[in-house]
């Protein structure tokens, strides 16, 4: 199982890449290389820091290729900010679109007493159907960094509640997100990727 990692210079590829050799993966990284895109079996969009870190994605001509692929049926996973790359955009970065491929955008979380960023462990809230959750039971916990979130939607295949309720995890298709970051999540981060890893689109099963 070939898994392209995407490098835009701003994600922990260093523990996804250790997680998914773990689970028997074949990891293999990029950082403008169209062509492991173009072929690639799965990809996986790691991403940490600023959402205009993902300018990059548009300048090496990484989106489009990435758009393409999401076309032709391959497996995408986005982590963290690759996940709120997914959407239109980012209040983090007015003038940085994202893929579009969800049509709303992230924001900040609202103004509290509680401490942004929303770091350590909350439990899932997993929605009925989603198979990159497949197995992941009800209240089980994964590690959070981020001071920004996606709004819950129709797409969105699991909440945590930290301030107000966001998107833990979203999922369309052959496109699926987490916020959180699998690679540090334990047994249950790990249990995310399998999913992932098994992954086949309705019809080809």
């Amino acid at each position: 199982m070939r898994v392209t990692v995407i490098d835009y210079k701003a994600g922990n590829l260093t523990s996804v890449l250790k997680a998914l050799r773990q689970l028997g993966a074949e990891a293999e990284v990029t950082d403008g290389d169209l062509a492991r895109v173009e072929t690639a079996e799965r990809l996986v969009l790691p991403g940490v820091g600023h959402f205009a870190a993902t300018e990059r994605l548009d300048a090496t001509g990484l989106t489009p290729a990435i758009r393409a692929a999401i076309a032709r049926g391959v497996p995408f996973l986005g982590i963290c900010v690759g996940m709120q790359w997914l959407y239109a955009g980012s209040s983090e970065a007015p003038n940085q679109p994202g893929l579009a491929h969800f049509s709303e955008s992230c924001a900040h979380f609202a103004a509290s007493a509680e401490k942004v960023p929303h770091v350590g462990w909350n439990s899932l809230e997993v929605r009925p159907g989603s198979r990159l959750l497949a197995g992941v039971e009800p209240g089980e916990f994964v590690y959070f960094t981020h001071s920004y979130k996606a709004p819950v939607t129709a797409d969105t295949a699991a909440v945590t509640y930290y301030i107000e309720p966001f998107a833990a995890a979203v999922e369309s298709g052959n496109v699926m997100g987490v916020q959180f970051h699998p690679e540090k999540s334990g047994t249950t981060g790990l249990k995310i990727l399998s999913n992932f890893l098994a992954w086949k689109a309705r019809g080809a099963e």
